[in-house]
């Protein structure tokens, strides 16, 4: 580390993150943290406050709530994908300027990767970002119930926090007032507010259509909604206060992001840096913020095109980043863009640099059957096609151990990551062994999955770079040698 690096991160210590935040956890899924969270950050948002969201875990489509809730990007916090040290540091990075944070968990408080801890919770994740938890509670046909649901929840897990409760679908001020009353005396901590219940409320069901829905603003009237129930029903003056009450937090001694992207020694020698495009709009629109700054930290410089806006892939790249998304519901107009299936055929014709993942690995296959039956020709780099089902194909965390050298990793080496998809990629064996890139490991056992060839590395796993980080510099690196 430079010393210009060395005093960056003693002023960033002294500094710390806004004191201002607070973690929306539910006793299990469907409790309604998501509505709360909306509720809170539209209403936060419309005070005149700015708001930085986050989300537990890897989830892609909350964060897309966040954003257009807030106006300001959502970041994602995951402790089992990265290690405790880079949850703080991107909690603190991302915070800088906010005035209130507000973290949404994932399932319920204590759900993670593993029933006998915390590891991978939204109760690690405040614990670790000492963060006060306002715990969301449906009290559907329950009354003094509710208090033994609470204490429940605080005695698990001692060090946790638990500052304020919100109770979801109440019946009536009357149903709020018995619950609020038996909480707070059982409990000790405060009730907030609560929500009625309101079928107008419900979050639509997860689908791989939602997010281009979001973008298009169908879901405003569900975000001002939410927070009119908030500002109703909940004393936001106490919220702030709790959020307020919350300790400085300091970056780990030894921080993942260097303030600047690249040591005074590095930019001396590198010379001119490696070009990586990425595609990003509607139809490729997940990357976690954190892979993009560690391959800028490496010493790339980012080139973002549109393939749904007729683009091609930027003539100066050294490298290309295919993300995930929604390919499938822009098919017809992802293979209307010949140009662009063109310059991913001579990309890896040349063995240029090539990363893709999800969306990005169904549009290098031969073809994308879509939920209507519907084919399309895509780039076809890659002996394979993709069919869309209904039935979500799988979910979940994923340790993705190289099963040869590839662009990223070393035979043998492993990277973290999840899946999320409804699509299935039927491979074609019959010429040749089929070169898989990784096995992977999830809840199902192991797998072999994804396809690796020169420069070319394609699966579906959403790999977190911070999980390995020594991947993107040696992306960056093939970029670099490629281009000279």
């Amino acid at each position: 580390m430079t010393d210009r690096n060395k005093q960056d991160v003693r002023t960033d210590q002294a500094a710390g993150a806004p004191r201002s935040r607070i973690v929306v956890a539910g006793t299990g899924s469907g409790a309604g943290k998501t509505t709360v969270t909306l509720g809170l950050m539209k209403a936060f948002a419309d005070s005149g406050l700015r708001v930085q969201g986050f989300k537990c875990g890897p989830d892609y489509i909350d964060p897309t709530y966040h954003t257009a809730a807030t106006g300001t990007p959502s970041r994602n916090l995951d402790s089992w994908m990265t290690s405790p040290d880079t949850v703080r540091e991107t909690f603190i990075r991302a915070s800088e300027g906010a005035d209130i944070s507000v973290i949404e968990g994932v399932m319920g408080l204590y759900d993670g990767k593993d029933p006998l801890s915390n590891t991978g919770s939204t109760a690690e994740i405040a614990m670790l970002t000492d963060s006060p938890v306002l715990l969301v509670v449906d009290v559907r046909s329950m009354a003094r119930s509710a208090a033994a649901i609470v204490l429940g929840f605080q005695r698990l897990e001692p060090k946790l926090r638990i500052a304020g409760v919100i109770v979801n679908r109440c019946g009536s001020q009357g149903h709020y007032s018995i619950v609020q009353k038996a909480i707070e005396q059982e409990c000790g901590i405060p009730v907030l507010g609560w929500l009625q219940r309101d079928d107008g409320l419900d979050i639509p069901e997860r689908h791989l259509g939602l997010v281009p829905a979001v973008e298009r603003g169908e879901l405003e009237p569900l975000f001002q909604r939410a927070a009119e129930l908030i500002r109703a029903g909940t004393d936001l003056d106490a919220l702030r206060a709790l959020a307020d009450s919350a300790p400085p937090l300091s970056l780990p001694a030894q921080p993942l992001f260097a303030p600047d992207r690249l040591s005074s020694e590095k930019q001396a020698d590198a010379g001119e840096y490696p070009v990586i495009a990425v595609a990003r709009d509607a139809a490729f629109n997940f990357y976690y913020p954190e892979n993009l700054d560690l391959l800028r930290q490496s010493g790339a410089e980012l080139s973002f095109f549109s393939p749904l806006a007729g683009e091609r892939v930027p003539e100066h790249a050294s490298g290309l980043y295919l993300g995930g998304g929604f390919p499938e519901e822009f098919a017809s107009d992802i293979a209307a863009n010949t140009g662009f299936l063109e310059d991913i055929r001579n990309a890896v014709n040349r063995d240029m640099p090539l990363f893709a993942e999800c969306g990005g690995y169904m549009v290098l296959a031969r073809t994308l059957t879509d939920r209507s039956g519907a084919v399309h020709s895509m780039a076809g780099v890659i002996p394979s096609d993709v069919r869309m089902q209904d039935k979500r194909a799988t979910l979940g965390y994923r340790e993705a151990t190289a099963l040869q050298d590839c662009l990223l990793l070393e035979a043998g080496e492993t990277i973290r990551g999840h899946e999320f998809h409804y699509s299935v990629m039927v491979y074609d064996e019959s010429a040749s062994p089929y070169p898989y890139a990784y096995q992977t490991k999830g809840m199902r056992g192991l797998q072999s999955e994804g396809y690796a060839k020169g420069n070319l590395l394609a699966a579906y796993t959403h790999i977190h770079l911070a999980s390995f980080p020594k991947a993107a510099a040696r992306w960056v690196e093939k970029c670099r040698a490629y281009g000279q």
